[in-house]
């Protein structure tokens, strides 16, 4: 772990018998490492020594099970994967096992731009700023990648903590962080450039790390991590989005931890042929409009297998007027969302785990969430089309399982909320062609469902409910009643599938 992170206080973690570091944070601790193969055995180890009494691991559908002797709680994992564990009431500890890698390149060579070799000389002790160097090193990365018969020029940045200023990624690069490397948002807001005004934050905003307008071949990965220290940001003044590829085609990130954004943290913008995997985003839950991950104005993307930690909306997408607020320095005209897949995810939130919404003023087309859990929310999944007079269309919820509602948004608490509203009051659009399959809904919530829709002319129509089980159901729900959804408005009754 960086020397920037703190230790944790309460828990102590040993994989195979190798000792593990563990970060403190705001809320809940972390810690992360890689395997090759399961099975492995973890120890969690109370640092206070008092008795280890009770554990709950999750997703509570791997059905792990701790053994607790003394002040410590041992499971066994089958492969990598994202757990949340929590002991006796104390903070939870969230455990990232990543698979190993297995495309790490070489540290020096050529097309190989190592940021402390020089002439980049960037120091990674986190003693002085490395914006310079490392800027120097994507430019001449993106000048070899751009060589006919060149691959990728590779920016190397080696175990070590760089803050830098905003980075700008160009064209045929990749950029690779070792495990243990940081790079660091400084609290200066004067070493950044604003790129938009958040309104409701009343805060001046940064695209933090971005790609140019037009790009297209980038490659983020490796073991890193991308800290927004939002935090600190914000009490110097401004917020950033952590990472925006904006504007550009052909983009993959695999592996990275995005930590505490001060705004929405990963927002792809108006580009396409988008993946991200293994991706990890630690957010706080003291600071708000802090989503972890929104697909906007992007078509062909696919974020497969990670956890989003977040005050706000763990997974959403959004469209947005032109040239309004956050959207006006957004290159090019407004784009639609298509062909959008969230796969193998895990989202903690006090909002929305996954959601299509809040703007659908462009089009929503082809959007699925699936093979995935929340582990708590106030609204388990969601179409909140609140502003905008575009078409929410063909969006599928599948194979979901809600394990807890612990928080309310906006007095809400509930499974499942689907609305429209008229937030810009110049008009509303429909929602159309929904199916939510194979959700397993452990937790309820204490508020109804909701299908409400505008009126007629902005109503959710052509939806499917296939396979929902209820809390202590023993067979699938047949009726919305039964299925707690009774805050019906502008509805056409749903097709409801019960299969024996």
């Amino acid at each position: 772990m960086s020397s920037a992170h703190k230790v944790s206080t309460v828990y102590s973690l040993k994989v195979n018998g190798v000792s593990v570091p563990v970060n403190g944070y705001a809320g809940y601790d972390y810690a992360q490492f890689s395997m090759t193969s399961g099975p492995a055995t973890v120890v969690v180890t109370k640092r206070n020594g008092a008795q280890a009494s009770k554990a709950r691991i999750s997703p509570v559908k791997q059905g792990y099970k701790a053994k607790l002797q003394a002040n410590t709680a041992t499971f066994t994992i089958r492969r990598s994967e994202y757990l949340i564990i929590g002991i006796d009431g104390l903070r939870r500890l969230v455990l990232s096992a990543d698979p190993a890698e297995t495309d790490r390149p070489a540290s020096s060579g050529t097309g190989i731009f190592n940021v402390t070799k020089p002439p980049y000389s960037a120091d990674p002790s986190g003693g002085a700023a490395s914006t310079t160097a490392v800027q120097k090193a994507l430019n001449a990365a993106s000048a070899y990648g751009s060589v006919a018969g060149h691959s990728r020029g590779t920016v190397y940045i080696p175990r070590g903590l760089y803050p830098v200023g905003n980075l700008e990624i160009k064209s045929h690069t990749a950029v690779y962080l070792e495990p243990g490397a940081v790079l660091r948002v400084v609290a200066d807001k004067a070493l950044y450039r604003i790129d938009a005004h958040k309104d409701s934050q009343n805060r001046d905003l940064t695209w933090w790390i971005r790609t140019a307008f037009g790009s297209k071949d980038i490659k983020m990965y490796g073991r890193g991590t991308l800290d927004g220290n939002g935090m600190a940001a914000t009490k110097a003044g401004f917020g950033m989005n952590v990472l925006v590829p904006i504007a550009t085609s052909n983009f993959a990130l695999d592996g990275l931890t995005i930590r505490e954004g001060a705004s929405w943290s990963v927002i792809p913008t108006r580009s396409d042929n988008l993946s991200f995997t293994n991706m990890k985003v630690f957010n706080r839950f003291d600071m708000g409009e802090n989503d972890a991950f929104d697909a906007i104005e992007s078509q062909n993307v696919s974020v497969r297998r990670g956890i989003g930690i977040s005050l706000d909306d763990s997974y959403s997408t959004k469209t947005w007027p032109k040239q309004v607020g956050i959207t006006k320095n957004w290159p090019s005209e407004p784009e639609k969302i298509s062909d959008v897949t969230f796969d193998d995810l895990l989202a903690w939130t006090y909002c929305f785990g996954y959601k299509v919404g809040q703007g659908v003023v462009g089009d929503h087309d082809r959007v699925t969430f699936k093979n995935s859990v929340v582990y708590d929310a106030a609204v388990g999944i969601g179409i909140h089309h609140k502003a905008g007079a575009g078409t929410a269309r063909s969006i599928t919820f599948s194979n979901i399982d809600i394990e807890q509602l612990t928080f309310k948004l906006e007095r809400r608490q509930t499974w499942i909320a689907f609305l429209i509203e008229d937030a810009y009051k110049n008009g509303a659009g429909p929602v159309t062609g929904v199916r939510i399959s194979h959700v397993n809904v452990r937790a309820k919530g204490s508020t109804p469902g909701v299908l409400a829709g505008f009126s007629n002319s902005s109503s959710i129509s052509d939806a499917v409910f296939d396979s929902i089980r209820m809390p202590g159901a023993t067979a699938y729900a047949k009726t919305l009643k039964e299925m707690n959804i009774t805050d019906v408005r502008f509805t056409t009754q749903p097709a409801i599938v019960a299969a024996p």
